[in-house]
Order: structure tokens, then C-alpha cells, then sequence
């Protein structure tokens, strides 16, 4: 495949703000040049592989900005100013090239491949002084691309490609293009026990989808999660009278992979941690299994008392690899585990969760760094409620009910009614954090003038891969948090609506949906102006009111793994329900 013709498709993607047209341009591209699927699968994200690999481009602008300077003769405060002018690195390059360049006596036409290719040995390049051979490697590149070619080598390179392609978009379009006949849902199973596009795009081809749904050593899920119920009557009611009870922790979602000496640790989002937690990889050295995947939660405590610190104290070790000593001991990491999904070759996630929880307990032996949740069975709501206030007496955030029954499976990447999270009564006040994606900036006034004011906050539409405005948020904010604001959202700043964005509110700066921030609110409420879960209320939306910053990036999550727009309407639900009661009381 030509480069030509690859960046005539991402052309016509960021070009449609239709997320049904998007899926038929894509599906078109695969079906058209199936032979490179899996290069095309990773670089429309922009990436060269999956997220659990580690790889990244690692490209700095102003490595790009000194290949141009070389290519064009362009000075840097020349490109500052297109910068700020323009918004996007891409359109600086496209501009300053259409000028002129030095050119190319090599003038066979790029291929698709080659730009793999380059992108992969400038990831492999690390260290003290690989920046300018970056650059040359660039500029080489770039004297044979046209002008619109380098608009997207430059976005693709510096991690700024944003044209609102997600993994569910592509696992959509993979299934159009080869097997339109079968059912979504089997391939997204598929992917959420081997997140990797190129993988699903080649199972596909190969008719081996129906076979290959369950969980491999290194490679991580996507980790089961929790509805929510208003009462703890409701839900042991739910899950047929009787219920596992586990206490919920405030920490990192954690999965621990071991296959003979060889441990790895992965976050929720699939990232790779194993460099972020040494103490964590020695204690499952002693786990009595020569393959397991175990899913747990890291959780900060204090190594004398046994004491439960708050998850910002956990949130401080993300991504921390030089000082870990140091680290290690002021913020002390044990793991609560709390189920099993892969044992000495056998996959377990068919298995029921009380054969899981067996296992995991004749497998793993407790230390001073790997606990089991602490849980029981219950049938009474009277004892659950005792066992959720123990929890909270214990520094926990409330407790998970979990299905004991036969088809209580591990379903990777659902969140479904085989666990029920309860925190307290769901009342008027929304007792549970929210983790929203920014999507929108307001400039402040008076002491905030000069810095942004206020975000506009969306949830996210699984259904439609869009996400939908829920609120404009501008308390819990301090001053450093307003500072930080402008240099976290420096690059992302557009201005257009991203294309998988659903807003009528109109901020003065849209932001691409990259970062996810943690909020409390009052209540929610129907709204004229918001578009959460619009098709599920009918006329009006749903929106937050009153709500406020905690303090807490969730950096530790995906945008795609923000709260749904359809929990918004379940909590919307359960609102209703208990303010009529209390209207009847």
C-alpha cells in the first residue's frame, strides 16, 4: 500500500463527524488491503503496536521541529509562531514543506510498509544522544514524502494523529470487512482477553474467532468490573439470595502474570508495571504454580499497624522507576488478590467464581505482600450490611458482591450484574466518585483570568464509541491544579469538536478526549444542554450538578474506561427510585 493512499483514508476519517461512515471508510481500507492489516490496525491509532507491549514512538516535537529547520530553513521562532497559530505540528510541516525543500534524486513513491518500518527503529532507539540521529532519520524520510504526507508522518510520529479512532471502532470495522455475519459480541470477547487489533484482524481472516476467547500468560485482559445497586437488599436479592461479599479497595487495579521465574504486572489500561513494583514480583516468586494470571489490588499500607492508606498515596508509585528504594519504603505496596483466570496451562475464566476463589486459595500462600480480599458468604442483608460497615471501618470504600452460582464466569472487559459494587445508600447525593474525560476548556475571569476556569467533562457511549457531554466543572480546583491545566492540555487543545465528541455546550477551546479526572457531584438531572445518555431518556440528556473536582488524575485509565454513559442512567435510576421514597416517607 502506497503511503499516498493511506493518508487519503485518515483524510476521510477525521473528515466525518458519522461514527456509522467512519466504520464503512475503515472497513473499506481493510477489505482493500487486507495483506498489511495489521500495520494499518496499529498506525490509524497512530501506535506501532499494542498498549501492553511498551512500545512507544517516543519523539519529541522539537526533534521534529529540527529535521524541518534542516528540510526548509525554517528558524525555530518562525515555528513557534505556526504553532500557535496553527495548533498542530502536522499543519506546520505541511505549510513550511509546501514552500519548498531540498529534494530526493530517489523518487519511487513511499509505501505504507516503509513508514512502518521507520517508525519502529526510531522506537528502538533509546538512550543520551539518539535525538539527533532521530531527526536526521526524519528528515531523510520526509524529503521524499509529498506535503500532506508529512502533515501525517509529523501527527503519527509525535503521538498527535487524533482523528477518533478507538479499539472499538477498529474491532467493529475489522468484523464488517471479514466476517459481517457473526456477532459483535464474539469478537470483543476476543479482544478483551488479548487486547491487540492486529491480533483480532488476523483470527478473523483465518476463521478462528469462535476458538480463541480466553486468557494467555503475558498477555493481559481487559478485567472484569461492577454494576452498582442502591441497597444491599437489592442486590443480594439480585444475585439470587446469596452472594459472595469481598471487601472493595481503594488502589491500582492490578494483574500479576507468572510463567516459570518470568513475573509481570499490567494496570487496568493494560500497561505494563513490573519495573513499578520490585517488592510485589518477590513475593510471587513463592506462589506455588509454574503459570497463573491473578487479579488483585495494589493497595498502599502502613508496614507496621497493617493500616489502609488513600489510593493518591498508590497513585504516586504509577510510572515511578528510578527512585524505587527510596519509594518503596515510604509507600509500602501489598496486593489483595481476589481471583484466579489462568493455572498451570488451564484457563479458568469458564470456571465458576467459587471454583476460582478455591483455587486461588490452594494456590497462593499469603505473605507480608500478597493478601486475599477478605470476604464472605451471605444470604442475610442484615450481615452485609455489618461486613460493609467493617469494611469501611478497615479504610475500604465499601464492598463487591460477587455471584456464587453456576455461570458466575469471569467475563473479561463487561461489567455486568455477577458483581455489584455498593458503596453506601445511593441517595440524593452521588455517594460514588465519577471518572469523567475532558473534552473542553472555558477561559477563567478575575483571579482565574489567564488560565482556564472550568472543564467540560463527557462520559463515554460504548454503543455509539462517542463521548457524551455530562457537566461543566469548575469547583475543587486550586491554583496549582489551574497552572498545571494549560501545560497538561497545551497539546491537546483544537479548534473543532473532536469527531467523537457529543456536545451542544461550546466551550472556548475543545480538548481531543485524552486525559481522565475524578469528580463528585449532588445529583444527577435531566438537562437541555447535555447529551449523556440522550437515547436512553428520550427528549434531554443527563448532567451532574454541582460538581466538583477530588483532586485525583486517573491516570491509571483509559478513556474508554471512564464511567459509562449508561451508569450515569442506572445511578440517574436508582436517584428517582429513592427520592420517591423518601417524597412517600
Amino acid at each position: 500500500m502506497l503511503l499516498s493512499e493511506f493518508v487519503d483514508y485518515l483524510d476521510r476519517i477525521s473528515g466525518t463527524p458519522k461514527r456509522l461512515e467512519m466504520n464503512e471508510i475503515m472497513k473499506q481500507l481493510f477489505l482493500e488491503h487486507r495483506d498489511e492489516v495489521d500495520i494499518i490496525a496499529y498506525l490509524i491509532q497512530g501506535k506501532v503496536a499494542p498498549d501492553y507491549s511498551g512500545l512507544e514512538i517516543g519523539i519529541s516535537e522539537k526533534t521534529v521541529m529540527k529535521a524541518l529547520e534542516y528540510l526548509t530553513g525554517a528558524n525555530e521562532k518562525e515555528e513557534i509562531s505556526l504553532i500557535s497559530t496553527l495548533g498542530d505540528l502536522g499543519e506546520v510541516a505541511e505549510q513550511l514543506l509546501s514552500r519548498g525543500k531540498q529534494t530526493s534524486f530517489f523518487n519511487e513513491p513511499l509505501t505504507l510498509k516503509e513508514f512502518y518500518e521507520l517508525l519502529l527503529k526510531i522506537t528502538r532507539l533509546k538512550g543520551q544522544g539518539t535525538s539527533e540521529t532521530k531527526a536526521a532519520m526524519l528528515k531523510d524520510f520526509l524529503i521524499r514524502s509529498t506535503n500532506k504526507e508529512a502533515k501525517y508522518v509529523v501527527r503519527i510520529i509525535t503521538g498527535n494523529l487524533r482523528i477518533g479512532v478507538s479499539d472499538a471502532s477498529i474491532i467493529t470495522a475489522l468484523r464488517l470487512a471479514f466476517k459481517p455475519e457473526i456477532e459483535q459480541s464474539e469478537v470483543e470477547d476476543a479482544f478483551n482477553f488479548h487486547p491487540d487489533p492486529a491480533y483480532v484482524a488476523n483470527l478473523l481472516l483465518n476463521d478462528r474467532i469462535n476458538v480463541s476467547a480466553g486468557p494467555t500468560p503475558f498477555i493481559p485482559i481487559k478485567v472484569m468490573l461492577a454494576e452498582r445497586l442502591q441497597s444491599l437488599t437489592q442486590i443480594i436479592e439480585k444475585l439470587g439470595g446469596i452472594a459472595a461479599l469481598e471487601y472493595k479497595y481503594d488502589g491500582l487495579r492490578i494483574q500479576i502474570h507468572k510463567r516459570g521465574n518470568e513475573i509481570r504486572t499490567f494496570s487496568r489500561g493494560n500497561e505494563e508495571t513490573t519495573k513499578q513494583f520490585p517488592e510485589i514480583i518477590e513475593a510471587v516468586r513463592k506462589v506455588n504454580a509454574d503459570t497463573v494470571i491473578l487479579d488483585g489490588e495494589a493497595v498502599p499500607v502502613n508496614s507496621e499497624t497493617g493500616e489502609i492508606y488513600p489510593f493518591q498515596d498508590v497513585s504516586r508509585r504509577r510510572g515511578r522507576i528510578y527512585d524505587l528504594p527510596e519509594v518503596s519504603e515510604e509507600i509500602p505496596i501489598m496486593v489483595f488478590l481476589f481471583d484466579i483466570i489462568y493455572l498451570n496451562g488451564v484457563p479458568l475464566n469458564g470456571k465458576s467464581y467459587t471454583e476460582r476463589r478455591k483455587r486461588l486459595l490452594e494456590t497462593v500462600g499469603e505473605n507480608d505482600r500478597l493478601k486475599f480480599a477478605t470476604q464472605i458468604i451471605s444470604k442475610s442483608s442484615e450481615e452485609a450490611e455489618k461486613f460493609f460497615e467493617t469494611s469501611i471501618e478497615s479504610g475500604c470504600e465499601g464492598i463487591v458482591a460477587k455471584s456464587v452460582q453456576e455461570n458466575s464466569i469471569y467475563r473479561a472487559g463487561n461489567r455486568g450484574w455477577l458483581w455489584i459494587k455498593f458503596k453506601r445508600d445511593y441517595q440524593n447525593e452521588i455517594s460514588d466518585t465519577l471518572d469523567l474525560v475532558v473534552v473542553g476548556a472555558f477561559y477563567g475571569h478575575g483571579r482565574r483570568k489567564g488560565s482556564f476556569g472550568a472543564l467540560l467533562l463527557a462520559s463515554y457511549n460504548k454503543e455509539r464509541d462517542m463521548f457524551e457531554s455530562v457537566c461543566k466543572i469548575g469547583s475543587g480546583f486550586t491554583d496549582e491544579n489551574l497552572s498545571e491545566m494549560k501545560v497538561i492540555f497545551s497539546s491537546l487543545i483544537t479548534d473543532k469538536k473532536p469527531s467523537n465528541v457529543d456536545s451542544e455546550m461550546m466551550p472556548d477551546a475543545w480538548i481531543y478526549p485524552e486525559k481522565v479526572i475524578q469528580i463528585k457531584g449532588a445529583e444527577i438531572t435531566l438537562s437541555p444542554v447535555h447529551t449523556c445518555a440522550k437515547e436512553l431518556v428520550g427528549k434531554n440528556g443527563l448532567a451532574i450538578r454541582f460538581p466538583r473536582f477530588t483532586g485525583t488524575w486517573r491516570t491509571d485509565k483509559k478513556v474508554e474506561d471512564c464511567t459509562s454513559s449508561v451508569e450515569i442512567y442506572e445511578l440517574f435510576k436508582m436517584q428517582k427510585k429513592t427520592s420517591y421514597k423518601e417524597d412517600s416517607n
